[in-house]
């Protein structure tokens, strides 16, 4: 029996500002848009952090305007993945409906990071690190029939 929905995703993390913003874009440019996807925070920052659209720009994707959104704000939908990157996100999030595949993919937050040389370092690391962890995600079967289905014989 063939799904016809799109694949929904909501990534989580604690601010929002960061590692959840990069990992929406990536997933959003690398199923071509295909795959219904959304991030949010347990604790939303005010804005984004000006070097995830400056990281995205070196992977050579043009972010759509950004903000951080708080996950209360998706409580109740239905998602098929809810994605957490990191530990704090992972121990509060919340139940939601259809039981979700819920998966942990703990990354650093780049923004901690003091020295300013260090953390672009850390941005580029993590945006890296996410798109391996996409793109090995987007490769299982049971997610690439449904974002990239066969054509018919």
């Amino acid at each position: 029996m063939s799904d016809d929905r799109p694949v929904r995703v909501l990534f989580l993390c604690t601010g929002n500002s960061a590692r959840s913003q990069i990992a929406e874009v990536l997933l959003r440019h690398f199923s071509k848009n295909r795959v219904e996807v959304v991030s949010a925070g347990t604790a939303p920052q005010r804005e984004v952090h000006p070097l995830v659209r400056d990281t995205l720009k070196a992977l050579g994707i043009n972010a759509p305007p950004l903000t951080p959104k708080s996950m209360g704000r998706f409580v109740g939908q239905h998602f098929d993945y809810v994605i957490t990157l990191c530990d704090d996100a992972a121990e509060t999030c919340p139940t939601f409906p259809g039981e979700p595949e819920r998966l942990h993919w703990s990354f650093q937050d780049p923004a901690a990071v003091s020295d300013p040389n260090a953390r672009r370092r850390a941005f580029t690391l993590v945006a890296n690190g996410l798109a391996g962890r996409i793109r090995e995600w987007m490769a299982l079967p049971s997610i690439r029939d449904r974002i990239d289905p066969a054509e018919p014989s």
